[in-house]
């Protein structure tokens, strides 16, 4: 299960959306995801899984490999769906006890778990095709124009970053200690949900020790490199828009128009 996380993991390979500005992928992911929540029927969904098919052709990045993403948020898909599915009043389509199942329940379950796959599919895409560096890049870049009213634009892309980067190494990091754990006689796998959560318990205090421990050892890697924030600081490799990245752009905006056109009219 935890290695089907790739969140944070990043897919060496030579596609268009590789060599796309970081700028252009993280507002195509705001874009997108604005996209996903103004559709409001069948024809909207549509216009959003194709855009999202399409930038999934053009990343080269195996279909196998992210959708092995989405088995770490199952749980909470189905939660989403079952709360959408029973709590919603509305017009009653089956009854059993004090259960009831409406047609706006069923329907907004539906939207529910089409957005939250679209949205971790979509955001996948931008983390598999990006290298962590140039995501802080990219992200400075954007809120750059509020240095003006004194936020700390590069500490919080920095944070991001590395928050980014420490995925991949603490799910690496907890998958050792459970492979240790096991080879001891601990047992994650029988018992219901309830067990198999107190018996992750464990796991906690060995793994906030070795976060810890990085944390420190990265602190201290970034002072001996005097690291002083974004103050002085040049870049080897100066973000410019390329021809492709305003392509990507006039894609991403008439994407955003036909859905808000065509994905919130009623057609009935």
């Amino acid at each position: 299960m935890l290695r089907d996380i790739t969140l944070g993991q990043y897919y060496q390979t030579d596609s268009l959306i590789h060599r796309l500005d970081p700028r252009t992928k993280i507002s195509g992911t705001f874009f997108f995801i604005v996209t996903i929540f103004m559709a409001k029927n069948v024809l909207g969904y549509a216009i959003a899984a194709a855009f999202l098919v399409m930038c999934i052709k053009l990343s080269k990045v195996p279909f196998k490999y992210m959708v092995r993403g989405m088995k770490a948020i199952l749980l909470l898909l189905l939660i989403t769906v079952v709360f959408n599915l029973l709590m919603t009043p509305g017009e009653v389509m089956w009854s059993f006890w004090k259960i009831n199942i409406t047609k706006e329940g069923l329907e907004n379950a539906v939207k529910m778990a089409l957005r939250l796959t679209f949205l971790i599919l979509g955001s996948g895409i931008m983390t598999l095709t990006t290298t962590p560096n140039s995501l802080t890049d990219g992200l400075e870049k954007l809120l750059g124009p509020l240095k003006k009213i004194r936020v700390p634009v590069h500490e919080i892309a920095m944070m991001m970053s590395i928050a980014l980067r420490f995925i991949p190494i603490l799910i690496e990091e907890t998958d050792k200690i459970m492979k240790a754990q096991m080879a001891r006689g601990a047992d994650f796998d029988s018992g219901n949900i309830f067990k198999r959560a107190k018996a992750l318990i464990p796991l906690l205090v060995p793994l906030i020790i070795s976060a810890f421990r990085r944390a420190g050892d990265l602190a201290m890697a970034m002072e001996a490199r005097c690291y002083r924030g974004d103050v002085g600081r040049t870049r080897m490799k100066p973000l410019h828009y390329e021809k492709r990245d305003y392509i990507a752009y006039l894609v991403m905006i008439l994407t955003l128009v036909m859905c808000i056109v065509f994905g919130r009219k009623i057609w009935w």
